[in-house]
């Protein structure tokens, strides 16, 4: 027998770095969907989509074990007209086309993850919200009031273009992640770091808004675990089983970083930052108290639990 593929479309980014790395260590073969040609990677193959269209890379599918379709325009931006099609565009196309191909395939592949969010749960100060008994945001398809129901109804979009597909037998996987952090080039943790290092590392906001995290490696023991675990499909939360106020978050990330004190930031003060960041303050102040309770409930078990330990596990591995 061959070795395994795994197809990773938009596997460019910080996490698709770390989930081809991770795949091709085990002796995988890895092949990653891009629209930059010229990419190299160790043990990688780079092969050309648009992320729309039916072509030639659709054949990489047929055989597969796995597909991990980490595609989609950064919400890390300005929630635009132009930016919010780009958003909007750049998942579901992606998911109907990568859908598209599954179903020509003459073997397709057993699994399917997908790329989701967290942020589609409801502002949550008072409960965790786990797959089974978590509350949706409600939110009119297509019509999003404000820019928390725009992110909301991203998520909604990209989830139904993943069940809608005809593909009966792929078993099918929305990773409703929270931010994962890890070591490496523009990831969060690099973001959060540099506030952290300049002395801006305060408390965001109110404070007492929930953060959902995860631990980058305890990601890509989910994804093993997930390939293992055929009861596990539909919506998945993967994010850690402690999410931390904000005001405790960051206190914890202060202490990892060796900085004892951090200039606190309001919601106006965060809204200015926001506008000269192009980014938007929903990312900070909307309280995501997430947990994961399909993984945990089959066995999961996480190497990096908590996020004072975490914190300080990941910063080692920077310095060193």
């Amino acid at each position: 027998m061959g070795r395994q593929k795994i197809v990773i479309p938009g596997g460019g980014g910080f996490i698709g770095r770390h989930v081809t790395r991770h795949f091709a260590a085990k002796g995988w073969d890895v092949v990653v969907l891009s629209r930059w040609r010229h990419e190299r990677r160790d043990g990688v193959r780079f092969v050309w989509w648009d992320g729309a269209n039916l072509d030639a890379w659709a054949d990489e599918l047929d055989g597969a074990a796995a597909v991990i379709n980490l595609a989609g325009r950064t919400v890390n931006c300005r929630y635009g007209k132009k930016n919010r099609r780009e958003i909007y565009e750049s998942r579901e196309f992606s998911t109907e086309v990568i859908g598209e191909a599954i179903a020509e395939c003459a073997a397709p592949p057993p699994v399917w993850f997908n790329a989701s969010s967290a942020t589609v749960y409801r502002h949550a100060l008072d409960r965790a919200m786990d797959e089974a008994t978590g509350e949706i945001d409600p939110v009119e398809p297509g019509k999003p009031r404000n820019k928390w129901e725009f992110s909301v109804d991203v998520v909604n979009r990209w989830e139904r273009a993943l069940f809608n597909a005809n593909t009966p037998d792929t078993r099918r996987i929305a990773m409703r992640l929270s931010m994962v952090f890890g070591i490496g080039a523009g990831g969060v943790f690099e973001a959060f770091r540099n506030l952290t290092r300049l002395g801006l590392g305060g408390t965001q906001g109110p404070g007492t808004q929930y953060v959902s995290w995860l631990h980058v490696n305890d990601f890509l023991r989910m994804l093993d675990w997930c390939l293992e675990h055929g009861e596990l499909s539909g919506p998945v939360n993967m994010c850690s089983p402690n999410p931390m106020p904000n005001r405790d978050f960051m206190r914890a990330l202060r202490e990892a970083c060796g900085v004892k004190r951090g200039l606190p930031a309001s919601a106006w003060m965060l809204a200015i930052g926001a506008f000269f960041m192009r980014t938007e303050t929903e990312l900070l102040l909307k309280s995501r108290r997430v947990v994961p309770g399909k993984l945990r409930s089959s066995g999961f078990k996480f190497d990096h639990p908590t996020w004072p330990e975490a914190a300080k596990e990941i910063e080692r591995s920077w310095r060193g």
